[in-house]
């Protein structure tokens, strides 16, 4: 859509021919609405004033506080609003210079699915048209859960969680993305995992399954338009196509599991099955099989279900690689989960393993 001149000022709808979606995004009447961590769009444009309008959905008019969406807005790299939208609809200013100014635009949800989604409505400018940014060469696709979406990683154990100290872009996931020059998407949900979600009590909990959403825009107790529910939103999965996936899922089953072997098995079982879901949606992706931030034990189950994906599909592109338990002196974000400086580190981990992984046989040849 063309700028509608207004006061000097341009007016623009978030279409793709004007803005890059960032993660999965979904389209709904001319609003660009953002459901997992990390989703976002980015534009680039040259002049003086930039403001960008987002809507809420109903999570942002009745919900609590803890749950509203929190959008994280960067120009040229730079953090210039960090907001929770607790409105119907909330506009800030990102630009306001007295000369012009090539700016680039990154707009990304800081918190994670479950809790609400956001729309972008609107961007108007003082200035140039709008448009796309370019592409990033690699492509990067996260399935993970709280560890991934950044859960409470801006507070400590004296604190509860809230999406106003849960932050995706200090995240392991994101900064991986980052120090990779990868465009990336995420599709992480707290508490979920393989066979069971977190359990307090060793009961199994079938509804935090990562699964049955991993072909859907989101899930969340939100709903934007006033009725539409992500979960209810196929993804078309020819809108990103990852060269790497990174998995990082087992650290909720394990409340499950425990000790028992039987337990333990049919995480096995389990994961083969999400190997085999991911892999239908991806065929030409490579896998990489990830665990270990929060504990490790069940990481010889994950790599007896890589080794019996290879061995039952011949399909050669997964590895698996365990992350480093986080250490005590590193400190602890809220409910244990890792800090700011653990997300770093572990970035740094998965980095190497990435940049190894892009310049082998394996990786180049697809064998």
């Amino acid at each position: 859509m063309e700028g509608i001149r207004d006061d000097h000022k341009r007016i623009f709808l978030p279409t793709a021919d004007k803005v890059r979606p960032l993660g999965r995004t979904y389209l709904h009447d001319g609003s660009l609405w953002l459901a997992y961590s990390a989703s976002g769009a980015e534009f680039e444009f040259t002049g003086t004033k930039c403001s960008i309008t987002f809507i809420g959905d109903n999570m942002a008019v009745k919900g609590e506080e803890k749950h509203h969406a929190r959008i994280g807005v960067y120009v040229n790299d730079e953090l210039v609003v960090d907001g929770l939208i607790d409105d119907a609809e909330k506009t800030y200013c990102v630009l306001d210079s007295k000369s012009k100014e090539h700016a680039v635009v990154r707009v990304i949800k800081l918190s994670e699915t479950t809790d609400s989604t956001v729309g972008i409505r609107q961007v108007c400018t003082a200035g140039s048209d709008i448009r796309s940014t370019t592409g990033k060469d690699l492509k990067i696709e996260f399935i993970g859960d709280s560890i991934t979406c950044g859960y409470g990683v801006e507070d400590d154990l004296t604190s509860t969680y809230s999406t106003a100290n849960e932050n995706a872009a200090k995240a392991y996931a994101y900064l991986t993305a980052q120090a990779m020059n990868a465009d990336y998407s995420l599709v992480s949900i707290s508490g979920y995992g393989v066979v069971s979600g977190y359990t307090s009590d060793g009961v199994k909990n079938e509804t935090g399954l990562i699964m049955p959403y991993y072909d859907k825009l989101g899930m969340s107790y939100g709903r934007f338009a006033g009725h539409i529910s992500p979960a209810a939103l196929k993804w078309d999965f020819s809108r990103f196509v990852p060269d790497i996936i990174v998995i990082n899922l087992g650290t909720n089953d394990s409340s499950y599991c425990g000790p028992r072997p039987e337990r333990c098995e049919e995480f096995r079982d389990g994961y083969v099955k999400l190997l085999e879901q991911v892999r239908e949606y991806n065929p030409g992706a490579f896998m990489v099989c990830t665990l270990g931030i929060m504990g490790a034990s069940l990481f010889p189950y994950l790599e007896e279900a890589v080794a019996a994906y290879k061995a039952s599909t011949r399909d050669m592109r997964v590895t698996a690689m365990r992350f480093e338990e986080q250490s005590p002196e590193d400190g602890y974000a809220v409910d244990f989960h890792p800090s700011e400086v653990t997300h770093r580190k572990a970035a740094a981990r998965l980095t190497r393993y990435l940049q190894e992984l892009v310049q082998s046989e394996a990786f180049n040849q697809g064998i």
